[in-house]
């Protein structure tokens, strides 16, 4: 049976939810962000457990189609920017890379996701990104060239104006101390 779960963003909480399940005596027999799959369907009863022990740990088990496709969007952006897992080949856009993936046209999921989150696929892409540099650059161990090539950026230029943008500032100010601080995966793009 698959679960899909709100805000599992990270490595960590995998794990979260692997040991509350654990704890339910549910089988898990795969996990990836925002999906687990368990080895037998769950009762009605199992389920209320779940969604109970999710919710105490910050998470929300989704049942709605069209929210948990949401969220698979949002997971499958979250891979690709913040995780680097390469699935996307660098030659395909994220359009063709999220209709390949979902199984849907990529116009029916910019709608669904711009009318469920009141922001477009592509500023959430960017969003992320710039959450992204900001953390490389409070690392201060990879120059602006090659953060524009490991985020796809067609030029330092292009990064500079985009990070600017988004925060009012360079990412030479960022570098140098600013108080911008970085967001929880889980509150990027929230408007």
């Amino acid at each position: 049976m698959k679960l899909l779960i709100k805000n599992m963003v990270c490595d960590r909480c995998k794990r979260v939810v692997i040991e509350e399940l654990a704890k339910l005596e549910i089988a898990v027999t795969q996990v990836e962000l925002g999906r687990v799959e368990t080895a037998d369907e769950l009762s009605t009863e199992q389920l209320s457990q779940v969604k109970a022990t999710m919710e105490h740990n910050g998470f929300e088990l989704l049942d709605d189609r069209k929210e948990a496709l949401v969220e698979h969007i949002r997971n499958l952006v979250i891979e690709e920017v913040q995780y680097l897992k390469g699935n996307k080949p660098a030659s395909m856009n994220f359009s063709d890379y999220l209709a390949q993936k979902t199984g849907y046209e990529y116009s029916y999921l910019s709608n669904l996701f711009s009318a469920e989150t009141s922001q477009t696929i592509e500023q959430y892409i960017i969003a992320q990104k710039i959450e992204k540099i900001k953390e490389w650059l409070s690392y201060n161990e990879l120059t602006l060239s090659e953060i524009a090539w490991r985020l796809s950026y067609s030029s330092t230029a292009h990064l500079s104006n985009q990070f600017k943008k988004i925060t009012g500032i360079t990412p030479g100010e960022f570098k140098k101390g600013s108080i911008i601080k970085r967001k929880p995966l889980d509150t990027v793009g929230n408007i």
